[in-house]
């Protein structure tokens, strides 16, 4: 099988730390050059990773013939204009997530040549953990799904942190709510029709450090969850139907090619007594996304996540920002 070859804009952690090792992992595909505006920063990433070329631009990069596919780990004021570099220069793109700073921003990838592929890194949906848990829902092994809870929080107050920069994207709910907001459409495998939250915003830097918030699927089903930036790191997800709950015990960041737990439990007994506990073969889920990611460019399978889905994530989280200015339900 010919590998799918792969080049890295820019030496952001997430990239030098989980996707890279994910992509040296894979089975179709390997990363052959890293960019950074340094070029010392990206001989020095390259050397450490095994890496065979560094650039010191990223448009040198993107001009390398030999590149199939580019990850996109940039802040995400750049996520869509270096996407939109990257095709032009014919190249695909897995892009980190959220895709752009609104639903416009993100919906200049809408006009894309058909043959370029484009997808949001929600490297979730490829970890076995969350194909088991739409499996449960799906089946009716839950009963009927009505609720979902998640909870997702780390501590960063440095205000030199992209994170922490409202003006280029930084606040807790482009970074980490996100996900939420993909697992209530990963689970109930339709799309809100309303949303409500509430927010908390640093005085400091203007980005939003607490927010929590409900989606209205319709038919009795909303997912509901907390996020933020400045509370103890804590993950956690439950899917709760009329029969059993489904607990996913880390389900963002779960670990590298490491063996991982989840839960069932028909509250039969006080706490978690009744827990039926199944785990997880170890997997390397940033390894999964890059191996669909790469069969989808060789044309092997076709996935459902394109840009259109991408777009979709941000309308949901344009209508969480109205929200908190109006301080009442907003549509989708």
């Amino acid at each position: 099988m010919a590998k799918t070859r792969w080049g890295i804009l820019s030496t952001a952690k997430i990239g030098t730390g989980k996707v890279i090792p994910g992509i040296q992992r894979a089975k179709g595909a390997e990363a052959v050059a890293i960019a950074s505006r340094d070029l010392a920063r990206a001989e020095a990433a390259a050397k450490e990773l095994g890496i065979p070329k560094a650039y010191g631009s990223y448009e040198a990069l993107l001009a390398d013939p030999d590149i199939d596919a580019i990850y996109n780990p940039l802040p995400n004021h750049l996520h869509v204009p270096l996407t939109l570099q990257a095709v032009a220069a014919g190249k695909h793109v897995l892009c980190e997530k959220p895709i752009g700073l609104t639903a416009q921003d993100a919906a200049q990838l809408l006009v894309l040549p058909r043959d370029r592929l484009v997808m949001e890194a929600f490297m979730v949906r490829f970890h076995p953990q969350w194909l088991r848990a739409r499996e449960a829902a799906r089946s009716g092994e839950l009963g009927e799904v009505r609720a979902i809870q998640a909870f997702f929080s780390y501590y960063n107050v440095d205000p030199a942190n992209v994170r922490n920069q409202l003006d280029i994207g930084g606040g807790g709910i482009l970074d980490i709510g996100c996900y939420p907001i993909v697992a209530g459409r990963f689970i109930f495998e339709a799309e809100p029709r309303r949303v409500v939250a509430l927010v908390d915003r640093d005085p400091a830097t203007g980005v939003d450090r607490l927010a929590s918030a409900i989606l209205d699927f319709g038919e009795g089903r909303r997912a509901e969850f907390t996020v933020s930036t400045q509370l103890t790191p804590l993950q956690r997800v439950d899917i709760v139907g009329t029969r059993k709950r489904f607990e996913i015990t880390i389900p963002f960041n779960a670990p590298q090619a490491e063996a991982v737990t989840v839960y069932t439990d028909d509250g039969s007994r006080l706490g978690d007594a009744s827990a039926v506990a199944q785990t997880i073969a170890p997997v390397d889920q940033y390894a999964e996304e890059v191996d669909a990611f790469s069969a989808a460019i060789r044309g092997e399978i076709t996935l459902p996540y394109g840009p259109a889905d991408a777009v979709q994530n941000m309308k949901i989280i344009d209508a969480l920002f109205r929200s908190e200015k109006s301080g009442a339900w907003e549509a989708v």
